[in-house]
């Protein structure tokens, strides 16, 4: 029998039992639908959670902290220094690592304007390893990045980069701390509703640092020369918004100027905190391993929540899933009752074919296209059901507001946050998965009834009423 007559013959015997064939069908239908909009859910779920945390921070940066003395697995003391810095700088996957700090334990202050009328707390001050900054994605709204040139005690200026709001970082020093004029913020307006600008305008206005050794009877001041300006980027940092930057390099030059001017001789040459940048996301988890394997065990990192929300998810598509699993086991009893009631119906005509010289492989071939025509119709059916549902729950807030109702659906989401209006996402290869599925559940519950059709005896067949 050639394949194109099992097929037709498959299809005729289908048709001729619409009923039966369609209440079957709606089984399969069903579970391929639910399973299809379960995952969806879960990646779109998944999806948002990757939003909001990138709206947190950078999802390939790992941050260390410091503060101390950490032990490695050799029981030895160890610190967040330059030579431990060295050493996560060489590993695999790590495309940049940088320290980050702010001198608060400087006495100083960066002013500007007549007479240093503007004030601004040395603090503000964020230092960094210039030659990291961007490959850890960072970006240049204008002029150039950072050299690695170093100053020395007798350099009259530093190098620094400012943000889009560092001139709101100046106070005027001449009014009193409890003068609503003595500050200005991003966003405030005179009485006439205009925006005030900054005291400070760090393009133009010549910024001075200067350090004293506590009861001002020495100091010592630099020049801040801007050579450009940070892109903000809420993601990688509050500081991107109104720091001045510095490399770390310069500032350990001011904190040795410091340190001899307040004679301070013990000091502490390990970081708080360091930033590392790795390649890729899948390697995340690697680095951070490795990054404790060499004994700093306080790190952090957005994947960690990330992945923290992926299994709640997982979990969850656990509990749908099993629900829809139900479903298709039902669906597969569905097909090998509908099979071997075919057999019961079709005895007569299966003894026939054997009589007539059909063989066994055609007859059990044609019982299992049945089946997983069953299963594969169903499939193509439960996923175009999956859009259409998809497409309603994405667009329900849309649709209902057509009819004046309002619906929020931020919950679905998970909250938190989450700004993604996508509650389902059904991708290409979910699709194609769920048909192949849909089909194999087909061909699985038909091999019993198959199996049981060629065992019949051709004689008590062509006997069968």
């Amino acid at each position: 029998m050639k394949i194109s007559d099992e097929i037709s013959l498959s299809a005729r015997n289908l048709l001729r039992r619409k009923g039966r064939t369609a209440l079957t069908l709606v089984g399969v239908v069903i579970g391929t639908c639910m399973v299809v909009l379960m995952i969806s859910l879960g990646i779109a779920q998944n999806q948002a959670n990757d939003e909001m945390i990138q709206s947190w921070g950078d999802l390939t940066q790992i941050e260390i902290y410091g503060g101390g003395i950490s032990v490695g697995s050799d029981g030895k003391a160890i610190k967040l220094d330059d030579a431990a810095l060295t050493q996560i700088r060489e590993l695999n996957n790590v495309l940049a690592a940088t320290p980050f700090t702010n001198p608060y334990n400087l006495q100083g202050t960066i002013s500007a304007g007549r007479n240093g009328r503007y004030v601004s707390d040395i603090g503000n001050i964020t230092a960094l390893d210039p030659v990291a900054l961007e490959p850890m994605g960072f970006a240049l709204e204008s002029g150039r990045w950072l050299d690695t040139t170093v100053i020395n005690a007798q350099s009259k200026k530093i190098p620094v980069l400012v943000c889009e709001y560092t001139g709101y970082n100046f106070y005027d020093s001449r009014r009193s701390d409890n003068s609503p004029k003595r500050y200005r913020w991003q966003g405030q307006t005179d009485a006439n509703g205009n925006e005030l600008p900054p005291f400070v305008d760090v393009d133009k206005d010549k910024m001075t640092l200067t350090i004293t050794n506590g009861d001002d009877t020495k100091t010592q001041t630099w020049e801040l020369e801007v050579v450009g300006k940070l892109q903000q980027d809420a993601s990688k940092g509050w500081w991107t918004q109104s720091s001045i930057i510095m490399s770390m390099q310069n500032l350990k030059v001011i904190e040795d100027a410091y340190n001899k001017m307040a004679k301070i001789k013990d000091t502490d040459s390990s970081y708080d905190q360091v930033y590392v940048k790795v390649d890729d996301l899948k390697n995340v988890g690697d680095v951070e391993e490795a990054i404790h394997d060499l004994g700093f065990q306080n790190t952090w990192s957005s994947n960690q929540q990330r992945e923290d929300m992926q299994k709640q998810v997982f979990r969850s598509q656990m509990i749908f899933g099993g629900v829809a699993a139900v479903s298709l086991l039902v669906a597969a009893i569905n097909i090998i009752n509908t099979m071997t009631m075919a057999i019961y119906e079709r005895t007569r005509e299966i003894g026939v074919m054997k009589v007539l010289g059909c063989e066994i492989n055609n007859i059990r071939t044609m019982f299992l296209m049945e089946s997983s025509c069953i299963g594969f119709i169903g499939g193509v059916l439960g996923v175009l059901i999956s859009l259409l549902v998809s497409f309603i729950l994405n667009n329900l807030t849309t649709i209902m507001a057509s009819f004046g109702q309002y619906v929020d659906l931020s919950g679905i989401m998970g909250g938190y946050g989450a700004s993604s209006s996508t509650i389902s996402i059904i991708p290409p290869w979910l699709m194609l998965g769920a048909l192949v599925f849909a089909t194999l559940i087909g061909l699985v519950s038909g091999i019993l009834p198959a199996n049981k059709a060629v065992k019949i005896s051709a004689l008590e067949a062509i006997r069968h009423d």
